[in-house]
C-alpha cells in the first residue's frame, strides 16, 4: 500500500477507537505510519481524510445490508424485502464495536466539525442513491433525482432515527418486524377511502 491508502486506514482505526472529535493528525500518522504532509498532499486536510475514512467504513458496512451473496430473498418493492433489508441493516448495529455511534457524533458536534459534516452532506446523497436498489431492485447507476430526492430520502430519514435508537437505547430500537408493521398499518390507514356522504 501507498501513503494514501495507509492514511485512509490508519484513520478508519483511529475513528473507531477515538472517534472524530479526539482524533488528531498526530494519531492518525502514529497509526498509519506515514507522516503529517502525507495528510495534505493526499487528503487536504484531516477533515477530509476522516470524512473518506468514515465513507469507507459506512461502505464497508453496507455490504451487510443486503442479503448474503447480494441476493435478496424477497420480491423488490415488497413489504417483505423491506422487513429483509432493515433487518440486514439492524444487524450491522447490532454487533459489538459498531461504528455507527460515529453519525451520531456528527449529529452532536456537527458545528465544530463543519469540515467533516460538510463532506459528509455530499456523500449522504449518493447514500440515499445507492439504498434505493437493496430495497427495490434495480441497478444504482439507473436511479433518477426524483427517486433519490423521494425513496432515498424516505430512507434515509429511517436509517438515522435507527441510529439514534439504537445509539440511544437498543433494548427498546426498532426492530426489522417492528418496523414493516408500523408501515403496512399506515399503508392501511393510507388506504382507499370512502367518499363522505353528501
Amino acid at each position: 500500500m501507498g501513503h494514501r491508502e495507509d492514511l485512509l486506514e490508519g484513520a478508519k482505526r483511529c475513528l473507531l477507537e477515538k472517534g472524530f472529535a479526539r482524533t488528531t493528525a498526530r494519531d492518525i500518522v502514529k497509526e498509519s505510519g506515514t507522516n503529517l504532509a502525507s495528510i495534505g498532499y493526499h487528503y487536504g486536510s484531516k477533515d477530509a481524510l476522516l470524512a473518506q475514512a468514515y465513507i469507507a467504513l459506512v461502505e464497508g458496512v453496507s455490504d451487510a445490508f443486503d442479503a448474503p451473496g447480494g441476493t435478496a430473498a424477497t420480491e423488490p418493492g415488497s413489504l417483505e424485502r423491506f422487513q429483509e433489508v432493515w433487518s440486514n441493516i439492524i444487524a450491522t448495529m447490532e454487533q459489538p464495536g459498531s461504528m455507527w455511534h460515529l453519525s451520531m457524533e456528527i449529529i452532536a458536534m456537527g458545528d465544530q466539525l463543519p469540515g467533516v459534516r460538510d463532506h459528509l452532506a455530499k456523500a449522504q446523497r449518493e447514500g440515499a442513491r445507492g439504498i434505493i436498489p437493496m430495497f427495490m431492485g434495480g441497478v444504482e447507476a439507473e436511479v433518477g433525482d426524483d427517486e433519490v430526492d423521494t425513496l432515498g430520502k424516505f430512507y434515509m430519514t429511517l436509517m438515522m432515527g435507527l441510529i439514534a435508537q439504537w445509539t440511544f437505547d437498543p433494548g427498546t430500537a426498532a426492530s426489522g418486524a417492528e418496523l414493516t408493521e408500523g408501515l403496512r398499518r399506515l399503508i392501511a390507514a393510507a388506504g382507499p377511502r370512502k367518499p363522505s356522504p353528501a
